[in-house]
C-alpha cells in the first residue's frame, strides 16, 4: 500500500474514530507535521492529550477524542494565503468552515502550524492544511 498523503490519511482516521465513537484513535505513520495539526486541535479544544508511540519503525500517535468533531479533512490543493486574504475571509474559507465563529482552518506559516485566527492575531499568512469544526 503506498500511502500519499499521511496528513489526509490522519485526519481520516481521527474522522472515523469519531463516528463510531471510539474513546481513541491511533495514526500511523507518525510524523512532525501530523503532531503540529494534532497540538493546534488539541489547543483549540477539539481533541485531549496524544502521545507518540515508538515501535521501531515510523511511530504511531495514540489521540483521546473528547467527541467534539463533526468533520475534519485536509484541503486540496493547499493554497497559500495572504494576511489580508485572511481578514476578507473568502470563498473557500466559507467552502470548508460552516458559519463565520464555528471551526478551524489550520494553516503552516513561517512561525509554525496554527490556526487562521492565530495568524490574524500575528499578522501573517501561510499555507492552508486543514480544516476542523
Amino acid at each position: 500500500m503506498v500511502m500519499l498523503d499521511t496528513l489526509a490519511n490522519a485526519l481520516a482516521t481521527i474522522m472515523n474514530a469519531e463516528m463510531r465513537a471510539k474513546p481513541e484513535a491511533i495514526i500511523m505513520p507518525a510524523s512532525k507535521l501530523i503532531a503540529n495539526v494534532l497540538r493546534v486541535m488539541q489547543r483549540e479544544g477539539y481533541i485531549g492529550e496524544f502521545e507518540y508511540i515508538d515501535d521501531g519503525r515510523w511511530g504511531k500517535i495514540r489521540v483521546r477524542l473528547l467527541g467534539r468533531i463533526n468533520k475534519v479533512g485536509v484541503v486540496k490543493p493547499r493554497y497559500p494565503v495572504k494576511y489580508k486574504d485572511l481578514l476578507k475571509m473568502p470563498e473557500w474559507i466559507r467552502k470548508y468552515l460552516p458559519s463565520r465563529d464555528i471551526g478551524v482552518l489550520i494553516l503552516s506559516t513561517s512561525q509554525g502550524v496554527m490556526s487562521h485566527r492565530e495568524a490574524l492575531a500575528k499578522r501573517i499568512g501561510g499555507v492552508v492544511l486543514a480544516y476542523v469544526y
